[in-house]
């Protein structure tokens, strides 16, 4: 059995997919498969994925015939995934080059079978902005008020939870997954130390703020199935979070809400 199975969803990345290609490339553990779906782009995706497919097996391309989202582009490369541990890698984000090494020893010496690590935010020039640390574990109820697992950070056992997929909504299919994942397990640990990049789009950071609230609103009611006066409380929490996370770092990292 293959070790890591990387799953990347791709869509109109030609500007940065051989970024994130390279940085799976580089690191230092070699056992993994790369499967990358891409969502019927309408640039160059596809040329560029392709050339790295001619240079390296591990690397896998599927293309789709119609424009189906993350979550459908997700799922056909885990139910295809050979690896004991599924890890996540958007297109145009990166990975530090141990980060496979790193958190293969921390969930082997601590027996997790379900954990994330802190990241730095970049620009599309690749230029730090941000940094997200972790807290050391969340719950269900915690992840429920506010995410903190970033999923180009994630890394699951297969062994422990069987292949897990994501509930096929447009938006925040990666958080229903997370909840999915701790009904089984009681936390998810992070490892709080930076082992990739994540990419900030700023021309659509405001309407991507609201459009992932309304769709965290309809993972509680329409996925998890909360009744209204449980999505309220939780969605306030996340609200509530969110703001204090943009508005006032500062106060929250004091509050623990920001680490």
């Amino acid at each position: 059995m293959t070790t890591f199975s990387i799953i990347t969803s791709s869509h109109n990345s030609s500007a940065f997919v051989s970024e994130t290609i390279e940085s799976v490339l580089n690191q230092s553990l070699s056992d993994w498969e790369m499967i990358i779906v891409d969502d019927f782009s309408s640039d160059d995706s596809v040329q560029v994925i392709q050339s790295f497919v001619e240079i390296d097996s591990r690397i896998k391309l599927i293309q789709l015939g119609i424009n189906s989202g993350a979550a459908v582009a997700r799922n056909i490369a885990i139910n295809v995934s050979k690896g004991r541990y599924i890890a996540f890698l958007d297109s145009d984000d990166i990975w530090l080059p141990d980060k496979l090494e790193k958190q293969l020893a921390f969930m082997r010496a601590n027996n997790y079978p379900f954990i994330f690590a802190a990241y730095d935010k970049i620009d599309v020039n690749g230029n730090v902005f941000g940094h997200v640390g972790v807290p050391d574990k969340v719950s269900y109820f915690d992840l429920l008020k506010m995410c903190s697992i970033g999923c180009l950070t994630v890394m699951y056992d297969t062994e422990y939870f069987g292949k897990v997929t994501m509930p096929l909504i447009r938006k925040r299919q990666d958080l229903g997954l997370w909840l999915m994942l701790l009904k089984k397990t009681d936390y998810a640990f992070g490892f709080n130390e930076t082992l990739a990049q994540y990419r900030v789009h700023t021309d659509s950071i405001s309407s991507n703020k609201a459009s992932a609230a309304m769709f965290t609103w309809r993972l509680y009611r329409e996925v998890e199935g909360l009744n209204l006066i449980k999505a309220c409380y939780y969605f306030s929490h996340y609200a509530l979070r969110g703001l204090l996370r943009t508005k006032a770092p500062g106060l929250a990292r004091r509050l623990g809400v920001l680490k």
